[in-house]
């Protein structure tokens, strides 16, 4: 990173801070986004392995509400997204697969080339420093200092304002030092998330025409939440792969296992069980932990902000809701409010029809 100073530090680069930098750039201010990963979109995850790849986070976007369906129309029509499926089928206590009635059915999508797609998108034309994690923020005469790693104590990044949009349980160890912010910092210790492990495997090429299912979902069984047919979002899939997450209970017992192959096998063992036999014997097996899954207590507001001198805000899914949806309304909601204790420009409305 080069010495410099923007008007708007976002620090997450998933759904909720990519929303709010791409408004804010819209509208004319100087934004940097700051992700600790080495890709955007948080739970927007994408796999890439063997010639193919997997959606390991999110699985399919379903929208509700009016502007997220805009979104959505937006990424139809420029391909990135396309109908999937409107059947989920339901594993119940016996072990049966149920298909939902018909009154039930509601269109997903996914995207062909991997959901990852929809955060290179919302990122498009922004500054984006990857690997970077802000270990430590600091105001400094009326603004703020941003404490980068692995650059080291001084990272050269300022500014006016900032907006976390991580974790809430992440958050927490910016505002440590920071005495202004008690009451935030009481309420983002509140927030619980839990956990999901997610096994990727894919499988040597054959017919599966006969599977009736791409996606099935269940509440009863104690180890798998979620599987996932996920090459039948692709155009042309070349092999079958397919996605397993676990339950909260199964990733808490096993979430600080170092060999994490063996726990993604017990996935694929459990769904063959009830499936496809087939399921157990992957060609490729990768696992892929998620600490903070899903929020579990949600606050109902969309951002925190912090009684500080500088605007300190703090956004993501667990504003809200828990999904993908609450944190892009969540993300839109935090441009506005940081806008407001700025300069209070114009904000496009529709934001997403205006990036190319």
């Amino acid at each position: 990173m080069t010495d410099s100073h923007f008007d708007i530090a976002v620090i997450g680069a998933g759904v909720a801070g990519l929303t709010c930098a791409q408004q804010l750039h819209q509208a004319g201010y100087r934004v940097v986004v700051i992700e600790k990963s080495r890709g955007m979109g948080g739970r927007l995850a994408t796999r890439r392995l063997q010639g193919t790849h997997a959606d390991h986070g999110v699985c399919y976007l379903k929208p509700k509400d009016d502007r997220f369906k805009a979104l959505i129309t937006t990424l139809l029509n420029r391909s990135i997204l396309q109908p999937w499926t409107d059947t989920i089928y339901e594993l119940n206590a016996e072990g049966q697969l149920i298909a939902p009635p018909e009154a039930d059915r509601d269109s997903r999508y996914a995207s062909p080339t991997g959901i990852s797609t929809i955060a290179k998108f919302l990122g498009t034309g922004l500054t984006i420093h990857l690997n970077q994690r802000v270990e430590a923020i600091r105001p400094v005469n009326q603004t703020w200092e941003l404490q980068v790693e692995p650059d080291g104590t001084r990272s050269g990044i300022t500014a006016t304002a900032i907006i976390s949009a991580i974790p809430a349980t992440q958050a927490v160890t910016l505002l440590e030092r920071i005495p202004e912010s008690a009451e935030v910092l009481t309420r983002l210790r509140s927030i619980q998330f839990s956990a999901c492990i997610s096994a990727i495997a894919v499988y040597s090429p054959q017919d599966l025409s006969a599977i009736p299912w791409k996606g099935v979902t269940s509440i009863h069984d104690p180890e798998i939440g979620w599987v996932g047919l996920d090459s039948s979002k692709q155009n042309s899939p070349s092999q079958p792969v397919v996605v397993v997450q676990s339950t909260a209970a199964f990733a808490n017992r096993h979430l600080e296992t170092t060999d994490l192959h063996p726990i993604g096998q017990a996935l694929l063992n459990r769904a063959a069980q009830f499936l496809e036999p087939w399921l157990a014997t992957p060609e490729v097996l990768q696992v892929h932990r998620w600490r903070y899954a899903f929020p579990i207590n949600p606050l109902t507001e969309p951002f925190l902000s912090a009684n500080t001198t500088s605007p300190l805000l703090f956004t993501g899914d667990w504003c809200g809701g828990n999904r993908v949806e609450s944190a892009f309304l969540a993300g839109s909601s935090t441009a506005k409010q940081i806008n407001s204790q700025l300069h209070t420009r114009s904000l496009p409305d529709r934001f997403w029809e205006t990036i190319y």
